[in-house]
């Protein structure tokens, strides 16, 4: 299946797992995120092969000495690889394939030692003008690897250590006295820098935290903690999306708590409230694996399940009941008793989108309702005409209820 977002495979090699680690905590999703954003900033990428490339031949053309004629060569050619595996990654990552990430991420710590040889080799030539040019260039480098791979900070430090960190053995090579500024200069510019990525990560990890849970919030019922109505439009849209002819079809099944009104009404509202929580655990529990359950207000429920047929459906339908409709501890010696009705709806034979399923399973559980209760009944021809003749007075938030 194809997608606008692209995905990342996690590292598989030791060292660049531990170069990448997000750290303790850190959900997969966001780790993924963190993944990803080291293959943004094309710009970025763009203009700093073009940077080190012109310098380097430049000075390989000034000088036409071996040492810096290698140089040239070797960072054409690491620029073309790591943008041709880059390329090949956003590719595969929007295919959902494994992408070639663990190369990807050498391949930075090799052009890095390129920008290290380029500064250390300029500096001991004693040509101040093409050290001067190679210590400009990879000092400009420092600040492109921290705003492209501070999503891993341990990686932008070693990539930044790499690059900077031979200009002192140039210092000491090139017999300059005033170079020996650079002892002071780059282990300082070294460690704000990193202390920059790591703190850019954390700044980035917490409002990543901060945008998941306000999502969670958005799709979720804080009561229960079940998927909310608009999770639950979103699930149902996205499924019906990617439904293939021949598929099994999907199922919408409409829960409505038989009794709930008498314990709310006699126990008070906490009661209730804890009386949903604990019949959402019971329903969570009583799913298959990929089913969806939701909570759309008050006592209702929904169940979104897929790959199966009405008899499966049904016999779902049934399950939930068991699972649901018994007897509810509130401790100090406080029990109620509850039962639950059931209307199914399948996609695409009772419609093909929300609106029309859930009025389809409201009429269905209208039938279950008026029929004798804790039953599960699925969509007929007749109960798809009488939501049609009851969908204009659906509020969209539940349905009216048949009985409590």
């Amino acid at each position: 299946m194809r997608s606008t977002s692209r995905i990342y495979s996690l590292p598989r090699w030791r060292l660049t797992r531990w170069l990448v680690d997000a750290g303790p905590g850190i959900p997969d999703d966001i780790r993924a995120a963190l993944i990803a954003s080291l293959f943004s900033g094309l710009p970025v990428f763009f203009g700093g092969a073009v940077n080190i490339i012109l310098v380097a031949g430049a000075i390989a053309l000034k000088t036409q000495k071996p040492v810096f004629i290698a140089w040239f060569v070797f960072e054409v050619a690491i620029c073309l690889t790591r943008l041709t595996v880059l390329l090949i990654a956003r590719r595969a990552a929007l295919e959902g394939r494994k992408t070639p990430t663990d190369l990807y991420l050498t391949l930075g710590l090799a052009w890095s030692c390129g920008v290290g040889y380029g500064v250390v080799t300029s500096m001991a030539s004693g040509d101040w003008l093409i050290a001067s040019a190679a210590c400009l260039s990879g000092a400009a480098m420092v600040g492109g690897i921290c705003v492209r791979n501070f999503g891993a900070p341990r990686l932008a430090t070693a990539m930044i250590m790499i690059s900077i960190g031979p200009s002192m053995f140039g210092a000491v090579l090139a017999n300059e006295p005033l170079f020996y500024i650079v002892l002071i200069q780059a282990p300082m510019y070294f460690f704000a820098m990193a202390a920059a990525s790591f703190r850019l990560k954390t700044m980035l990890v917490t409002s990543m935290m901060a945008e998941r849970e306000n999502d969670h919030r958005a799709r979720h019922d804080p009561l229960t903690g079940l998927s909310n109505r608009r999770g639950l439009i979103n699930a149902v849209e996205e499924r019906l999306k990617v439904a293939q002819p021949g598929d099994k079809m999907l199922a919408l099944l409409f829960l409505d708590l038989d009794g709930f009104k008498t314990v709310n009404d006699t126990f008070g509202h906490a009661a209730g409230d804890q009386l949903l929580k604990m019949a959402a655990g019971r329903l969570s529990r009583a799913l298959r694996a990929g089913d969806l359950a939701a909570r759309i207000g008050g006592d209702e429920f929904v169940v979104l399940a897929e790959n199966l047929n009405e008899a499966q459906a049904l016999a779902l339908g049934e399950q939930m009941i068991a699972a649901i409709a018994c007897q509810y501890d509130f401790g100090n010696g406080t029990t109620a008793s509850i039962g639950v009705s059931v209307g199914i709806a399948m996609a695409p034979e009772h419609g093909t989108d929300f609106v029309d399923l859930l009025a389809v399973a409201d009429a269905a559980l209208y039938e279950a309702k008026s029929t004798g209760k804790s039953r599960c009944c699925m969509a007929s021809t007749l109960t798809n005409l009488a939501s049609l003749r009851r969908l204009h007075g659906y509020t969209g938030l539940g349905r009216k209820s048949a009985a409590a």
